[in-house]
């Protein structure tokens, strides 16, 4: 048997030939020496027998991940029918609520019922605010139509009530553009309410003049003016109509701050006199005071941008899955509002 060396001379020589020394037997029998034994059945069993085992564990995991998640399949379909279910009784149960109360304490449109309705509460606002919606986003005609419809209807109850002052709060601000047209729209809806004894009425928004008008006895609208048939001793009503939109509510805060920072240091206003009861005296004169009752007609808490230093110590209602404007939400926004317990934070 050929030494290492002499074995690794001769390969290498052959190599050099282009594999003409050698024959390809001769080639083996020089390798064979060198080369790993053969695998024995034992160990070739043993392999087969191991990726076998590692076939049925991976067979298992799969069924094993299968099950868990028709198991988390099952959990999220069992969850998710028992909220579709509960959110649909709870649907139901405060439609009928509604309903309920759409049919005992309808106003008819008479002042009177309304004054009957609220006689009994404790207390009533001085202020009252409501968040419309325009439920039309390309302002069509249909779409506005509602939305002054449902502003008229909401000054007719705040007059029939006593409420002396009403702000209406909608998001893209396009009443402001139809003042006029709302003003004309609630003037008539109030003289359908009240008739002769109709009550004066001022509709403005910030920074724009606000159109002060009385009723006079034949339902005529006579816009800054004073109607003549009076009670005698006895002062015509007057509400105030506030509509403000979503520029009202963040932008005047960031004009008014920029204005601040801007006298500050001009080194006309000292800063020690910037405190919070400047801010609230320039924001209730540029937008309006605050509201002592907030109502939202929808199903849900949403502001949708109301300008949020009005509404610090405001009392928020809404009813939950309501739709639409009514009345039933209106009455029992007041109900609330009487019972709450004012702690102004304390």
């Amino acid at each position: 048997m050929p030494s290492r060396a002499s074995a690794l001379n001769t390969y290498r020589q052959d190599e050099r030939l282009g594999y003409k020394l050698l024959t390809p037997e001769e080639r083996i029998r020089l390798l064979k020496p060198y080369l790993p034994p053969p695998p024995s059945r034992s160990r070739s069993k043993s392999r087969t027998e191991l990726s076998r085992a590692r076939e049925e564990k991976k067979a298992k995991l799969g069924v094993r991940r299968f099950l868990r998640r028709q198991y988390h399949v099952l959990v999220f379909a069992v969850i998710h029918i028992f909220f579709s279910v509960y959110i649909r009784l709870r649907q139901a149960y405060n439609a009928v609520v509604n309903r309920i109360y759409s049919i005992y304490y309808h106003h008819h449109r008479t002042p009177e019922l309304i004054r009957r309705d609220v006689k009994g509460l404790r207390r009533l606002p001085k202020h009252l605010s409501v968040i419309l919606t325009l439920e039309d986003q390309r302002h069509s005609g249909a779409g506005l139509e509602r939305l002054i419809n449902e502003v008229t209807d909401v000054a007719a109850w705040c007059a029939s009530a006593g409420i002396p002052q009403l702000s209406i709060y909608e998001k893209t601000g396009i009443l402001k553009g139809y003042i006029k047209d709302t003003h004309e729209a609630i003037s008539q809806k109030l003289h359908f309410y009240f008739g002769p004894n109709c009550p004066s009425m001022s509709l403005g928004a910030p920074h724009i003049p606000a159109l002060e008008s009385s009723v006079s006895s034949d339902g005529t609208d006579m816009i800054n003016g004073s109607s003549s048939d009076e009670d005698e001793g006895e002062p015509r009503q007057h509400i105030s109509i506030m509509l403000i939109s979503a520029e009202d509510g963040r932008d005047s805060m960031v004009d008014l701050t920029k204005t601040l920072a801007e006298m500050s240091q001009r080194k006309k206003l000292n800063s020690a006199d910037i405190t919070t009861e400047l801010v609230d005296a320039e924001l209730t004169e540029s937008v309006m005071s605050e509201p002592d009752l907030l109502i939202l007609f929808g199903p849900h808490v949403e502001l949708a941008g109301y300008p949020p230093w009005q509404i610090r110590l405001t009392e928020i209602f809404h009813v939950r899955d309501n739709q639409g404007v009514g009345y039933q939400v209106f009455y029992r926004g007041l109900r609330k509002f009487a019972q709450a317990q004012m702690r102004k934070g304390r």
